[in-house]
């Protein structure tokens, strides 16, 4: 299971990531939104084990360590991370995708024999900015899973190609439901379908909530001197005092 809490980036000006908790467990798909796409690129970065967090608990299988997360998940598609380069073939991105799988897994993973096993073939000499958005999503989150070792798939906006959620979320439910290889699906999206009814959560939604203008003004001291306590006459030092009494009887000598 991954259970995030209060996990937050810091960022040059504001939070790239506020504070937001969630958790998903295998055989279940979690749809996190978010309004900017740089926060839902960094959250989707932070889950997997690829950006570190400035604040906030990450852990998966109760384990905080960065590198048993990132070995356990796969991103999918974040723009301008790991998104296929509109130049390449859909051939060649399987072909360099199945050479980052492990080495002990990569003898049998050759970019036709795996087109063909799972049904690529009639889109194998397309550009990837020529796929339809399903086609898409369904080549990208198979690449994902060619390593056998990912029980965590982390997808990043899926809905910014298409505004039609049948485009991607049959696919994400398909693979988190799969009894056979159940996983922990989380995809990061602008805003929820109108037909969602599984699990949610928002970017932000452990921010703290800040202090009204009124009661955070702190109230002066008794003792202190500010404006606010005007009226009040600091008391003497009794130094002060000797010296005046001094000055008092030279000038009633005179």
């Amino acid at each position: 299971m991954l259970l995030v809490r209060q996990l937050q980036v810091d960022g040059r000006r504001d939070d790239l990531l506020p504070p937001t908790s969630l958790q998903a467990r295998r055989g279940e798909l979690l749809l996190v939104t978010g309004v900017r796409q740089d926060q839902r690129t960094a959250l989707a970065l932070t889950l997997s084990g690829r950006m570190k967090p400035s604040s906030g608990d990450l852990l998966w299988d109760g384990r905080a360590k960065t590198r048993h997360l990132r070995l356990a998940s796969s991103l999918v598609d974040a723009p301008g991370v790991n998104e296929p380069e509109e130049h390449l073939s859909v051939r060649d991105l399987v072909t360099e995708d199945l050479a980052l799988i492990p080495r002990r897994y990569r003898g049998a993973l050759l970019s036709s024999p795996w087109l063909k096993i799972n049904r690529f073939e009639d889109i194998a000499g397309l550009w990837t900015e020529q796929l339809a958005p399903a086609r898409r999503t369904e080549l990208l989150t198979a690449l994902a899973l060619a390593d056998p070792d990912t029980d965590l798939l982390v997808v990043d906006s899926p809905d910014r190609h298409t505004a039609d959620s049948a485009d991607w979320l049959p696919r994400l439910q398909e693979l988190a439901y799969d009894g056979g290889r159940p996983l922990a699906v989380v995809a990061t999206v602008s805003a929820l379908p109108d037909d969602w009814t599984g699990p949610a959560a928002a970017i932000g939604n452990a921010t703290r909530s800040r202090p009204s203008a009124g009661s955070s003004r702190r109230r002066p001291s008794p003792r202190s001197f500010c404006p606010a306590n005007a009226s009040k006459t600091p008391p003497k030092s009794p130094y002060l005092d000797k010296n005046s009494e001094q000055t008092s009887e030279t000038e009633d000598a005179k």
